[in-house]
């Protein structure tokens, strides 16, 4: 039974589970991203019966500080590898919220290639996405043979994005603003054209233009992240998407799904 669910998906953090659960216990799980207190995550996922001990890897997205405000406490309390590309492991080594913390635990993944992190259970290969960080990467995750695609905070798609999406079983991808809701909106004019000119954030509509090229027969779930508290609502954001998923006749077989900022997910089944 494959796993997931979200714990904070925007400007205010963002974190997620994904795990493998076989005869009643978690068998690999890897946690994406640190932007909830370990209080909190272990809060989250007492409700759901689990613990920190279900998962056994950490994936960083990128250095932002919804990313990884809380890294370090997870690397100093928790001693499990996190795992990223070698620049953004020396930007972690040397950002204030991880350096004292991160170099017993951190794990280079190779590039343009599957990385296997647990053993004939679980391997993840990322990919490079514009966004203005020291490097930003989405990730496929195979998953007991689960394709899974996770892609936040990402100024524009990219071929690889999408070839790897349209293998996936499952995709989260960011939807985070509505275009006329950012430019009448009150952000200061630079900050609208950081968000929308290709290395900020992917919009509603270049989200949904994204899911027409890579959606699939055998995409069953679609989960929209990081959307923007002033600039997006989810029905805005699902209206959008679903728009798509109607005219590919793709309505009744995927899913959609958009996930709240603040607080956590339901614990979605993705593949019994």
């Amino acid at each position: 039974m494959i796993r997931f669910q979200s714990f904070s998906s925007g400007s205010c953090g963002n974190c997620y589970l994904l795990a493998y659960e076989q005869d009643g216990r978690i068998s690999a799980g890897v946690l994406i991203d640190a932007g909830v207190s370990l209080r909190r995550l272990k809060k989250e996922l007492a409700s759901e019966g689990l613990s920190t001990d279900d998962f056994d890897n950490i994936l960083v997205t990128h250095d932002h500080m919804d990313h990884i405000r809380n890294l370090g406490s997870l690397c100093k309390y928790l001693h499990k590898p996190v795992w990223a590309s070698r620049q953004l492991l020396h930007a972690l080594s040397h950002n204030t919220f991880t350096l004292d913390h991160i170099g017993a635990v951190k794990k280079e993944l190779k590039e343009d290639s599957w990385n296997e992190i647990v053993p004939g259970m679980l391997s993840v290969r990322y990919f490079t996405v514009p966004h203005d960080a020291t490097h930003t990467v989405g990730y496929a995750i195979r998953l007991n043979g689960y394709d899974f695609v996770i892609m936040t905070d990402i100024g524009r798609m990219t071929d690889e994005a999408l070839e790897l999406a349209s293998k996936a079983g499952t995709v989260v991808i960011e939807s985070n603003y509505d275009m006329d809701m950012l430019m009448g909106g009150p952000y200061p004019h630079e900050l609208k054209m950081r968000i929308c000119q290709g290395s900020g954030h992917l919009s509603n509509e270049q989200c949904a233009e994204a899911v027409r090229k890579f959606w699939h027969k055998g995409l069953k779930h679609l989960f929209l992240c990081h959307l923007s508290e002033h600039n997006n609502t989810p029905r805005k954001a699902i209206e959008c998407t679903a728009e798509v998923l109607k005219d590919l006749g793709a309505d009744a077989g995927t899913s959609l799904v958009a996930l709240p900022r603040q607080t956590p997910s339901q614990l979605y089944i993705l593949e019994q």
